[in-house]
Parts: C-alpha cells; sequence; structure tokens
C-alpha cells in the first residue's frame, strides 16, 4: 500500500493553461515581440512547456487603458503543473508594454 502512495506522490499532473496578453499597440514591432518572447520565456522559466501561440493582431479595445484604444492580442497555450501560473502572473504583472493579461486553465 505504502509503495502505491509514493507512485502517486511521484506523478505530477500536467494542465492546460492559456496566457492572453494584450500588448502596447503604440511600441515598435520589434519591442513587441522582445515583449512576447520574454513572456514565453517565463513559461519555459516556471517550467511550462508551450504549444502554441497565436497572434490575433491590432484590435480595438473595449475601452480605454491606459489612454490607449488599440492593443495587439496574444494568446500563449501552455502544459504545466499548477503552481505555475501564479509565478507567471506575478511575472507578467511587472512587465513593460503588457496592458492587461489573464491566465486560465482549459479544460482538459
Amino acid at each position: 500500500m505504502e509503495r502505491a502512495r509514493d507512485q502517486k506522490e511521484v506523478q505530477t499532473t500536467m494542465n492546460k493553461y492559456e496566457l492572453a496578453l494584450v500588448v502596447d499597440a503604440k511600441i515598435e514591432e520589434d519591442v513587441r515581440v522582445a515583449t512576447v518572447e520574454k513572456a514565453k520565456d517565463y513559461v519555459t522559466k516556471f517550467g511550462g512547456n508551450i504549444t502554441n501561440v497565436d497572434e490575433w493582431g491590432k484590435k480595438k479595445l473595449a475601452y480605454e487603458i491606459q489612454h490607449m484604444k488599440e492593443g495587439y492580442y496574444y494568446f500563449i497555450q501552455f502544459d504545466a503543473e499548477a503552481d505555475v501560473p501564479g509565478q507567471l502572473e506575478q511575472a507578467v504583472r511587472i512587465m513593460d508594454h503588457v496592458l492587461r493579461f489573464l491566465c486560465i486553465r482549459q479544460e482538459a
């Protein structure tokens, strides 16, 4: 019985997550790409495995954020353990040029 418990403790569950980023539309393209790359680096740094990155491009915001009416939308899908989103949110929260972000767990 103890062996079964030990095996369960060794197994870690990887959940599917999505990080949505809204990046400042007024910055240059190379700075915008660097901002998204930095967010992707944070995902891998904290132990996540990126599965897909979608760029939706420049979209009008529903309301003004920091006196801006448009932003670039990015969606990063990744697999990670349960503690990674909290660490990721702390890192993304203080990033320059990120207007809004949201990290959610996707249904399996």
